[in-house]
This record gives structure tokens, sequence and C-alpha cells, in this order.
């Protein structure tokens, strides 16, 4: 392939604005973080001298309250310093298009017409989106609940284990690929060559092997719906392993001791004080997982692209609002979506709440 310099001359200067740009912005936030804590350092430094200098006296007079009042204003205005730039990034990124999402779902397609809940209607009165809310419920009831099953079966079978640090690195391993690259990973295991031809895919081949027929894994509902749940599964367990194991290394040593000198069994140990032990870790996981579930897409998309009854509320959204034109209604079924996370999120709250009171 020829390469002509001039004709990418435009494509390069480009880039390189580019990259300027990204070590101004990136190098005038860093040294800005530099600068300005170590000046208001230096005043509080100053500031305390003075005090000390002065016999308790600021200059300027003013007596304690003002001497108390003035470090307090200070570090206000410090705080509010570092905190103006997340709280704008919230603004733009995720308020402004939350409040615009729920307006455009009162719209027609266009954006054009307001439509009232007709939008709203029309998630619980068509099959297909009937299946999609299904689908999704299926996803959100297996996967943290398997996940999680499967991460505490693997943090209580690898607890020093002789090889535990190679172990846990070996299932924690998927949790470092992308969905996107799960979904192309199993989708290549359970791909499919008519009966008679060389099985590229690993689970037609297995079933070959013990003299079966090969089947077409991802177009068979309900089935296919599983298998692209155990993606998921096969990713989160290892969140889940490293988070319950570092909980049951929490366990303090004195409690597992004095189970052990009342001689309980290791299936007593596991359910009378290593589960409740870990319950904090537990719900974390769950909650966690769920959350991540219900906004899942990437496998989906990747692997049966929302065919063959595997669509799920995300796949849709972006399917309605991207692919058929269909804004309000995207927007109804992100709105749903929203409104399904925050029950998840309050009850996370609480709990965490509960535990600092504890």
């Amino acid at each position: 392939m020829n390469f002509d310099f001039a004709d990418e001359t435009p494509k390069l200067v480009m880039l390189l604005y580019g990259l300027v740009a990204f070590v101004v912005v990136v190098g005038g936030l860093l040294l800005l973080l530099d600068v300005v804590p170590n000046w208001f350092a230096r005043r509080r430094e100053a500031r305390l001298v003075a005090i000390s200098a002065g016999g308790g006296a600021v200059a300027g007079g003013g007596g304690p309250a003002a001497r108390v009042r003035r470090p307090k204003r200070a570090e206000g205005l410090f705080g509010l310093f570092f905190l103006l730039p997340t709280v704008l990034l919230l603004l733009i990124g995720l308020v402004i298009p939350a409040i615009r999402t729920v307006v455009l779902s009162f719209m027609d397609g266009g954006s054009d017409t307001w439509v009232g809940l007709q939008n709203y209607g029309w998630l619980f009165s068509q099959d297909e989106i009937i299946r999609v809310l299904v689908n999704t419920l299926i996803w959100v009831i297996l996967v943290p609940l398997l996940a999680t099953t499967t991460g505490l079966l693997y943090a209580v079978m690898v607890d020093k284990a002789r090889f535990e640090a190679v172990a846990k690195s070996l299932i924690f391993l998927p949790m470092a690929i992308s969905f996107v690259g799960a979904g192309i990973i199993w989708r290549f295991v359970y791909a499919y060559r008519g009966e008679g031809e060389t099985q590229i895919g690993l689970l037609n081949q297995i079933v070959v092997w013990l003299g079966g027929a090969p089947r077409q894994w991802l177009q068979e509902p309900p089935l296919n719906t599983l298998l692209l749940i155990v993606i998921l599964i096969w990713i989160q367990a290892g969140f889940a392993m490293v988070v319950l194991s570092a909980a049951i290394k929490a366990i303090p040593g004195d409690i597992v001791e004095a189970a052990r000198l009342d001689g309980v069994t290791p299936w007593q140990m596991f359910w009378q004080v290593t589960l409740p032990s870990i319950r904090p870790a537990l719900i974390v996981v769950v909650v966690t997982i769920s959350i991540g579930t219900l906004k899942v897409f990437d496998i989906v998309r990747t692997a049966t692209n929302g065919n063959f009854d595997t669509n799920v509320i995300a796949s849709e959204m972006y399917n309605q609002a991207f692919r058929y034109g269909e804004t309000g209604q995207g927007s109804a079924l992100a709105v749903f979506l929203f409104v399904l996370v925050i029950p998840i999120v309050i009850y996370q709250i609480r709990n965490l709440r509960k535990q600092r009171e504890v």
C-alpha cells in the first residue's frame, strides 16, 4: 500500500493539534493541582506563624472568632475549587442528558410533537418489548445469583491453597477482557457448522465427540439467552471471587479458632461462621453485579445482535433510538432502565449507612 505524505498532511496536522491540546489540558490540570494546594498551604503556614509571633493575634485583628472563621472560609474555597470540576462534569455528562432524555421520552420519534405517556404505554403493549423485559428479568435474576455463588465457591476453594495467587489470577483474568471481546470469544465457542463438517466451535465439537449432532446454539430461544448469560457469569465470577476472598480473609482468627475448638464441621463452618461474617461483602457484590446486568448491551450486541429473542432493554434502547430513528421510544426505554436501577442504588446506600452505624 502506497503512503502519500502530502495527502495525509491534514490528518497528521489534526492529530498534532489533538496531541498538543491533550498535553496542554492535562499538563495544565496537573500544574493547577500542584500549585493551588501549595499556595493554600503556604498561606495557612504564614497565618499560623503570624498567630504565634503575635501571641495569638492575626495581623488585622479580629480576635479568636475571626481567626477560626478565616481558615474555615479558606478551606471551604479550597474544597469548592476541587469540587467544581466534578460538579460541572456531572452536570454536563449526567444531569443534563438525563433531563433531556426524560423530556424526549414524552415526544414522538422525531422529537417534534408531544405524545404524553404514549411511549410508556408502548413498552407494555408490544409483544416484542414484553419479550425484551422478560429477557432482562431473566438476566437480572440469574447473573447476580450464579456469578456470586460461583465467585464464593472459588473464594472458599482457593483460600489458603498452595497456588492461591496463580489460581486467583486465572479466575480474575476474564475481568480484564472487554464485554465485546468476551462476546466474540464465546461466539466462537458456540459457532456452528453443518453436520459432517469440521466444527470450529468448541461446544459443538464436544457434542460431536460425544456422538451428538451439532446445533445452532445462538438461534434456539430460550436456550440462547441462557448461553449469553453464561458469558457474563464467566466475567463477573472473578470480580465476586476477589471481593469475597478479601472478606473471608478479614474474618477474625479467634472466631475461626473458637469454632474449630467447638468441633464444627467444614460445612457448619461455612454456614454458621463464614457466610454470616461476609454478608456485607455479599450484598455489595450482588448489588454491583445487578446494576451491571441491567445495563448489559455489549454481549448481546456482539453475539446475536439481539436477534432470535435475545434482546434486552439496553440493546433495544439502542435499536429504537439509533437504528429505527424512534427517539421517543428509545428514551422511554432509557428512563425505564433508570427507574429499575434506582431501588437497587437506594438499597445499597441504606446498607452502607447501616454498616457505618455499626
